[in-house]
């Protein structure tokens, strides 16, 4: 079972899949936790941590998938933002719950095979590859399940050898290749 979470310090969107075998995925779970604004920010960040550490205990995944914090311009969201991530990483790590972190673009590579696709395209895709009859709301919501489906449609390592690429679909073998690149510029960069 997989926890995915959109962090956000207002909204925090949690999602619940299960991912069987040969990649099936199930809908388990989806829900918004919530801090009121007009809260200090110490106590809305306990309000998004008891929240999330709710949701792990009653769900009890074997890894929660956070969307990793990416630069926005303005700074406060990304604090907040960055803050709730970190919420999330500790109810997991006290609970010895492996956490994976993935980008937007990692997640809609994932899920549609484009980096660049739109929140409606993604929101269709999610409910396509979770035999939902409603696109799921609200968007936190729906962006914790993309985080939740990317971690399960992400390919088990880096692209070893025909055999291997012939089992990927061509959304995964792109996303795999991509993230192949990245490594590889990493590595270039600190002299590997």
């Amino acid at each position: 079972m997989i926890l995915g979470v959109d962090p956000g310090l207002t909204r925090c969107g949690v999602g619940v899949i299960e991912a069987g075998a040969n990649r099936r995925l199930s809908f388990i779970h989806v829900d918004v936790v919530r801090s009121d604004p007009h809260m200090s920010q110490d106590l809305r960040l306990l309000a998004i941590y008891n929240g999330l550490a709710a949701k792990i205990e009653e769900f009890a995944p074997d890894t929660v998938s956070i969307e990793r914090v990416f630069a926005q311009e303005n700074r406060n969201t990304v604090l907040g933002t960055a803050q709730a991530a970190g919420m999330a990483m500790l109810a997991a790590a006290q609970r010895n719950i492996p956490v994976a972190l993935h980008t937007p673009t990692e997640s809609k590579m994932a899920i549609t095979g484009n980096g660049k696709a739109g929140k409606i395209q993604m929101e269709r895709m999610v409910a396509r590859l979770l035999n939902l009859n409603t696109l799921p709301t609200p968007a936190d919501a729906a962006d914790a399940l993309a985080i939740a489906i990317c971690h399960a449609l992400r390919p088990a390592g880096a692209l070893e050898g025909g055999e291997r690429e012939q089992h990927l679909t061509p959304a995964q073998r792109q996303w795999a290749q991509a993230a192949q690149r990245a490594n590889h510029g990493r590595g270039v960069k600190r002299g590997m």
